[in-house]
């Protein structure tokens, strides 16, 4: 087997707190492919921003314990000491962040700051750097690119920072592009385009893209791949068919009962009842079976190890397989009588 872009191993980033240790992200693992799109979703607290400012070498080691390995192009980047693995981030590995109008300084202009960021990494000038940033702004499709440069980011509508904030993480040209909610507080049109732009670039790129969002619509249109997170730990991981089609974790199940769709005549969403687990006071045995209408014996004692138990790709659930296939089926004709 080839060897992975990325292998997170028994990620662990635990915050000790005067009111006891906050594990924020507790025991992940995953892979992530090149050229491959990963989509990272699952409720706020779920550990999903966490785990990857952990990847980019962002949470500060003083306040935080982080144990277990991200290995990127043959190296542990836990290990490295900071001034290498400021040469990974935005070199090797781009972000863009959750909020742009926080991301981009407000005093600079948008072009000197893509232009800034590709001079951090590369030996060039002012000038070619800035014809560089200017080119970044053409491919993401900012109209008037050199216009655009010039402009400060409150001139920039909400999907035109947005698109400076992917030119900026693509600039020096990586090979793993995070993207942290990108999408969050636009309008479905923009949200459409921005979607659109991640999945051209990525082609155009080959960039191994991580999508992190709480919204499986967004992983529906762009991701291959899927990992659902609850509680600091992936519960289920699969291809965009398998968790779609055939989902087996009830959290999961819960997820997708409650995206809002144009072809159900439903009266309401129906919400996971419940709040998700304290981080710092866990339930005992599996995190989510407080919430689960599924739950049995050994859920509020034994931890689900995330494995494959038959039904084609990992999750992290003590249900067997066959009765995860009844009940999402009854699941789902339910909801089919619900829309008729």
């Amino acid at each position: 087997m080839a060897e992975p872009l990325l292998e997170v191993r028994d990620l662990k980033v635990h915050f000790p707190t005067d009111d006891g240790v906050v594990k924020a992200v507790d025991g992940t693992s995953f892979r992530l492919e090149p050229g491959e799109t990963l989509g990272v979703v699952g409720e706020s607290g779920s550990g999903k921003s966490v785990t990857f400012l952990t990847v980019m070498g962002l949470i500060d080691r003083k306040s935080a314990r982080v144990e277990g390995e991200v290995i990127f192009d043959g190296r542990n980047l836990l290990a490295l000491p900071e001034d290498e693995m400021r040469h990974v981030r935005g070199n090797k590995i781009g972000m863009v962040f959750q909020d742009p109008m926080t991301s981009l300084h407000p005093y600079y202009r948008v072009g000197s700051q893509i232009a800034e960021a590709i001079r951090t990494h590369r030996d060039v000038n002012k000038s070619d750097a800035q014809k560089q940033a200017i080119e970044m702004l053409r491919r993401v499709g900012m109209p008037r690119p050199e216009d655009r440069a010039k402009a400060y980011p409150h001139e920039f509508s909400g999907g035109m920072r947005q698109r400076a904030m992917i030119a900026m993480g693509l600039a020096l040209n990586p090979s793993l592009l995070i993207a942290d909610e990108p999408t969050t507080a636009l309008d479905v049109t923009v949200q459409a385009q921005i979607l659109d732009l991640i999945r051209r670039l990525q082609q155009e790129f080959n960039v191994g893209v991580v999508l992190i969002t709480h919204d499986l619509g967004v992983v529906a249109d762009v991701s291959k791949k899927v990992m659902v997170m609850y509680g600091g730990k992936a519960v289920e991981m699969g291809t965009r068919d398998e968790i779609f089609r055939q989902p087996l974790h009830p959290y999961t199940w819960g997820l997708l009962e409650s995206i809002p769709t144009v072809d159900k005549r439903v009266e309401r969403l129906v919400p996971i009842k419940g709040a998700p687990p304290s981080l710092i006071n866990r339930p005992n045995g599996c995190s989510f079976h407080p919430r689960c209408p599924h739950r049995f014996e050994p859920c509020d004692q034994d931890i689900p190890e995330l494995k494959d138990r038959g039904g084609g790709h990992p999750d992290a659930c003590h249900l067997s397989i066959e009765d995860k296939r009844r009940l999402w089926d009854e699941r789902e004709q339910q909801r089919a009588r619900a829309a008729s």
